[in-house]
């Protein structure tokens, strides 16, 4: 009798053994599982959106993250539905470029209210105290010094035409208001054109031989982003013109354009640097509590002309 009673007690420490071995493992295994963060931009096709993207994904590895990318594509029904996805896999954080500063309060408040901290990059909501940053470059700065560049391109005289970005976009706003600020200041520069072409090269393209038709003598074009400067030059080099460009964002394809004479001036807008701000301020806020930072922050561009295109590679200024 008590030998089965000893082996009904070994039984039991064996159980009770496995059991603690097993729960250990679990233990360790859910300790060892990185967190989620969830980074959402408009495009990967995009140079630009493609940029911050990969920039934020690896420096969210290099803290120890598991990472999804998602694209938007500038529609917020599917942001929302992005966003659902991010609350469903129980993200630690959310890096977004959201699909429209209205369209998105609403998506980034559910997310918070979810308790998923939401860091924006590069387009402001119209709204604060929601999300927990939101970092940007300084647009309206970059649209001065790019202006300032394009009436000296101009000599300060001259018919020229404005394509404007996405007019639901905020940083389009902004950059025509900076543009303006300049341009309005020299009385013989006179805008004969103004058009929407929505961020599009093949848009912009299009509306540019519609312009030159329309006006001849044209002697230059600002375009709101380097995508459409592109389409624009691409459309001026077809119609056998030599017209003065500038656009904005410092892509690699715009650089290359400047070098070859087709564009005269771009500003960079230091993508890498704001998706590892807004990575590196997520990651401090989820061990801290606090990210050490005000939420709205701005990020200087850089002027680049044909003197400087060396000195910038990759929406960064290299070190």
């Amino acid at each position: 009798m008590a030998r089965g009673k000893n082996r009904f007690r070994c039984g039991a420490v064996l159980t009770a053994f496995a059991a603690s071995v097993l729960l250990v493992g679990c233990q360790k295994g859910n300790q060892t599982r990185p967190k989620l963060m969830v980074v959402i931009v408009p495009s990967r096709d995009n140079p630009f959106f493609k940029t911050e993207a990969d920039a934020a994904a690896e420096r969210a590895r290099q803290l120890g993250y598991a990472v999804r990318v998602d694209a938007h594509s500038d529609d917020s029904y599917n942001q929302d539905n992005l966003i659902d996805m991010a609350l469903a896999s129980n993200a630690a954080a959310i890096i977004l470029d959201n699909a429209g500063a209205d369209s998105s309060v609403a998506a980034v408040r559910r997310a918070e209210q979810a308790g998923i901290p939401c860091f924006l990059i590069d387009r402001a909501i119209n709204a604060t105290g929601i999300a927990h940053a939101q970092i940007l470059a300084d647009n309206d700065q970059g649209a001065r010094l790019v202006a300032q560049e394009f009436v000296h391109e101009m000599d300060g005289k001259g018919r020229y035409a404005e394509l404007l970005g996405k007019e639901s976009d905020t940083n389009a706003q902004v950059r025509t208001r900076g543009f303006h600020a300049v341009l309005d200041r020299s009385p013989e520069l006179v805008r004969v054109a103004a058009q929407s072409a929505n961020w599009s090269q093949a848009e912009a393209f299009q509306k540019t031989e519609t312009i030159l038709e329309a006006n001849p003598g044209l002697k230059g074009i600002i375009a709101g982003n380097d995508t459409m400067a592109l389409g624009a030059a691409a459309a001026v080099k077809n119609a056998g013109l030599k017209i003065r460009i500038a656009g904005f964002d410092g892509s690699p394809d715009a650089l290359a354009a400047i070098r070859n004479g087709d564009m005269q001036a771009t500003v960079l807008q230091p993508a890498v640097e704001i998706a590892r701000l807004a990575v590196d301020e997520a990651d401090r806020f989820l061990k801290t509590g606090s990210t050490g930072r005000p939420e709205m922050q701005t990020v200087a561009c850089d002027l680049v002309t044909r003197d400087n295109t060396d000195d910038f590679e990759g929406f960064q200024r290299k070190k």
